[in-house]
């Protein structure tokens, strides 16, 4: 799930990662922007795309700047227990991390190893511009 200020930022890093899954789905929620469609984030949003994406087996979150981060842990205290217990706030890169967080999840893999794959999006660039 992509929590972002920009509905325009967060639409556009899940078709790149859509991008990287031909004719496979995944669901991928986005809660971005304010209520007026400008720029901002809304706790009660990301609480309600956490719910409509949270199939039971968890939700992976990745956020774009610091009061989304606030934002998403504010959320997390209108889920109940249960479903909180199944929510990952990721510190991944939000595009690098969705792209591998995305392929991942595609094959069926568990909320933590997307969690994982998602926290190693900036490895190949490191290692690529490291050398």
């Amino acid at each position: 799930m992509v929590v972002s200020h920009s509905r325009a930022l967060a639409e556009a890093a899940v078709e790149l990662a859509r991008g990287m899954l031909p004719g496979r789905e995944l669901a991928v929620g986005i809660a971005a922007g304010d209520v007026d469609g400008g720029l901002g984030t809304d706790a009660t949003a990301i609480a309600d795309a956490v719910t409509a994406v949270d199939g039971g087996d968890g939700v992976v979150v990745l956020m774009d700047l610091g009061s989304a981060v606030l934002s998403a842990e504010t959320a997390l205290e209108f889920l109940d227990d249960d479903q909180r217990a199944r929510v990952v706030l990721s510190p991944a890169p939000l595009v690098e991390g969705l792209v591998g967080a995305a392929v991942v999840a595609a094959s069926g893999a568990s909320r933590d190893r997307v969690a994982a794959e998602a926290l190693q999006g900036l490895a190949p660039k490191q290692a690529h511009l490291a050398g």
